[in-house]
């Protein structure tokens, strides 16, 4: 009697290949989990910048002999209650990442808005090569830590006398 029967080989062979069947799943999913995060992330890039623009345009529409003033809420962003009504944000979107809400940022000396950011403390994948405006979350380990930040630009001043330029000599 043999010690290798068929029945004993195709049992070792279909073992077989179950088991590489499911490190191939494992691989896949992995590969899988990765991608998502990928997208996962770019959406946070995307959704994070269309509050910094909302922040802008709410920033910027004023009437004149008014002062430019940051939005106090979120809510604010959706319909601007100031006397010209404005959507300056589409809708109100969630962190991609934690699937809640964002963190909103606040000045410090106003309390109004001046951004958000996400609350979750994963290491993110993409270490650089950040969009213009987003160089700074270079070298950050936290999603947490990638501020989405409207800095409002100081008004450029308006010379109000041409300046004067000196006397030509003769020589």
């Amino acid at each position: 009697m043999s010690l290798f029967t068929a029945d004993g080989f195709t049992y070792i062979a279909l073992l077989a290949a179950i088991v590489i069947l499911g490190i191939m799943l494992g691989a896949a999913g992995k590969y899988w989990s990765h991608v998502m995060l990928r997208e996962k992330e770019a959406e946070l890039l995307f959704r994070g910048d269309q509050y910094v623009r909302a922040i802008d345009s709410y920033y910027r529409t004023i009437k004149p002999g008014m002062q430019p003033m940051l939005p106090p809420t979120i809510d604010e962003l959706l319909k601007d209650s100031r006397s010209t009504v404005k959507r300056h944000l589409r809708k109100k979107y969630k962190d991609p990442i934690t699937g809640e809400d964002f963190a909103v940022i606040q000045d410090p000396v106003t309390k109004r808005m001046i951004g958000v950011k996400s609350t979750s403390d994963k290491e993110p994948l993409k270490k650089g090569n950040f969009p213009k405006g987003y160089e700074t979350f270079q070298g950050k380990t936290k999603y947490s830590e990638w501020e989405f930040k409207f800095t409002p630009q100081a008004p450029v001043p308006v010379p109000t006398t041409p300046p004067v330029t000196p006397p030509h000599g003769g020589g």
